[in-house]
């Protein structure tokens, strides 16, 4: 199959650091390379791929402190694709809304998967007035505010299976009131207020054991992180490592008793999450957003509604296997998991533009 992956010029494919929408990216290109398919990625020119590289733009945006206006690349990446639509089977959008006028009336069929929150009343009239585009959630909590879009299929992200592996844990030191000794509560992603990493300080002061922040902190989030976070780190157990690399997950993840997850918002997906799962970590995290459909009560972590349930869930973390953990990962959570879904999603919207041919009528003799 000739699919076109186009993806945001925010930051590479992969991204060097934090960049959730632009790693998934690079997964399922490179799944979709590795299963035989032909893939062209529209991405930065300082993407890195094993698949046809069309540079709409020399680098990732981020990178380049002159761009005042992220619209104009983007505008220019939607007519590259366009001119070139014809040679591809497929096209796969990773740009929310902005193909949908340009692409409605073109051929070659298209889907766009929505990898942000859709709860933004802004945002609506464009998908009321585009009711037919085709688009893909990444969690079926992800759609409730916006339930009549054309939803094609829920398709939840995966991670190359030998990406971030469980890696030997070093168990020494005091314990906390969990029963690990010496082991430590990992925080991972982003620091920002619906992310609520000042509850994870608040839990793992409650049970008594280190944390360790490893998270970038934006512009935008700056004054919160110096005014409601910064004062916190020194009055609990905490350290604040920043923004790590995948080089450094894996044993990052692999060391920590758990990973805390005590998001304030209904997050559509959470990387996060199958990362730790990834490294045989389990996982704490809020009933929120998409929480229920990718964490496995009692098997990959602890759902749980609030502080005291997290404590609680904390003194039963031996009841979890790190072994299952890590196999449950395997079976939902992989790459080529994902990239299988979507190729049947792809098949789905070929064969529904396909001309049916009109069935033969057969005329008795006499």
């Amino acid at each position: 199959m000739r699919i076109a992956q186009i993806a945001p010029l925010h930051e590479a494919v992969p991204p060097k650091f934090y960049g959730g929408t632009e790693r998934v990216v690079s997964y399922l290109t490179e799944a979709l390379v590795e299963q035989g398919h032909d893939v062209t990625l529209f991405a930065s020119g300082d993407s890195i791929t094993n698949a046809r590289l069309e540079a709409a733009w020399p680098q990732a945006l981020r990178l380049d402190p002159s761009i005042r206006d992220a619209i104009a690349p983007h505008m220019l990446l939607l007519e590259q694709v366009r001119r070139r639509a014809h040679e591809f089977d497929v096209l796969h959008f990773h740009l929310d809304y902005l193909p949908f006028s340009l692409f409605a009336d073109i051929e070659t069929p298209f889907v766009t998967t929505l990898h942000g929150r859709l709860d933004l009343p802004e945002i609506h009239p464009m998908f009321a007035a585009f009711p037919q585009a085709p688009v893909v959630s990444i969690s079926d909590s992800q759609r409730q505010p916006m339930p009549r879009a054309g939803w094609l299929d829920t398709i939840y992200h995966g991670l190359p299976s030998g990406l971030l592996t469980p890696q030997p844990r070093l168990t020494s030191g005091k314990s906390g009131k969990s029963g690990k000794s010496g082991g430590y509560l990992a925080f991972l992603g982003r620091i920002c207020p619906e992310k609520r990493v000042d509850t994870a300080i608040e839990i793992a002061a409650r049970v008594g054991m280190p944390l360790k922040i490893a998270a970038k902190v934006d512009k935008v989030d700056r004054e919160y992180f110096e005014r409601d976070i910064e004062p916190l780190l020194d009055k609990a157990d905490v350290e604040f490592i920043g923004e790590i690399d995948e080089t450094q997950k894996p044993a990052f993840l692999s060391g920590a008793s758990a990973l805390l997850f005590p998001i304030d918002w209904c997050e559509p997906f959470g990387l996060v999450m199958i990362e730790s799962m990834a490294c045989g970590t389990p996982v704490i995290a809020f009933r929120r957003g998409s929480v229920p459909e990718v964490i496995d009560h009692g098997v990959t972590g602890y759902i749980v509604d609030d502080v005291d349930g997290a404590v609680d869930a904390l003194g039963r973390l031996d009841e979890l296997s790190r072994e299952e953990i890590r196999a449950q990962f395997e079976r939902r959570f992989t790459s080529d998991v994902m990239a299988r879904n979507y190729v049947a999603a792809y098949e789905s919207l070929i064969d529904a533009r396909r001309p049916v041919k009109p069935a033969l009528r057969v005329v008795a003799a006499g």
